[in-house]
């Protein structure tokens, strides 16, 4: 059986217990055999993480220890899928350039926090993101520093709200990405600051298969 490994912790506003849950019960649905932690120490072992399928990291504004980075990079170079969301992936580690460099972004701002309303707008014919339409949220509209070598599959529209970036003008910001690490895929999406934006709709549906896709479970 295909196996995932979720790791949860960091910030509680992310509700990172939640949201690994939402995950498991996504990758369970889809016969995958799930491991839930919420400790690093899941990352000391190579050879375990050799023997994954997938890595969902749902940490937020935490630290990783050297070793811990490097384990899981090297598991991803080799054919291990990595995927995630919102904070919980690419705001996680904000010491570790490793990290940063593997999953292609990393959060900076969130111009007028929670509760912003922008639309979701598709931009590739991916199967990531065939047939859906665009769609509004009302959630952080994420402003990101990003890898020019991702995919990008989804972007949002940049300023809504006002501030400092605004005198540059319109800015299609990725939210939906994958990118390549070795031989490993890497995907992530930019939603999901709790569960309640994620958990239905559209936005269930683009996780739902971005998980599947960086596992190499898609079809």
């Amino acid at each position: 059986m295909t196996k995932a490994l979720i790791t949860w912790g960091g910030w509680d506003g992310h509700q990172p217990d939640k949201v690994a849950a939402f995950f498991a019960e996504e990758l369970r649905a889809a016969g995958m055999q799930v491991e839930v932690t919420d400790s690093l120490s899941c990352f000391d072992d190579p050879g375990r993480l050799a023997d994954l399928s997938l890595i969902v990291p749902v940490w937020t504004m935490s630290s990783i220890e050297k070793h811990q980075s490097e384990n899981v990079a090297a598991a991803v170079a080799a054919g291990v899928g990595l995927a995630g969301c919102h904070g919980g992936m690419c705001d996680a580690f904000r010491t570790d350039v490793l990290w940063q460099f593997m999953t292609g972004a990393q959060w900076v701002a969130h111009p007028g926090n929670d509760g912003v309303t922008y639309r979701v707008r598709m931009v590739s014919d991916d199967p990531l993101v065939a047939g859906i339409a665009d769609f509004d949220v009302a959630t952080e509209q994420y402003y990101l520093h990003i890898d020019p070598a991702v995919r990008v599959h989804a972007v949002c529209d940049f300023p809504v709200v006002a501030g400092p970036h605004s005198p540059n003008g319109p800015v299609a910001m990725p939210i939906v990405f994958s990118k390549l690490w070795g031989q490993g895929r890497v995907y992530y999406n930019a939603l999901g600051h709790q569960t309640d934006v994620i958990n239905h709709g559209p936005a269930r549906e683009l996780l739902r298969r971005g998980l599947l896709w960086a596992a190499k479970q898609e079809g």
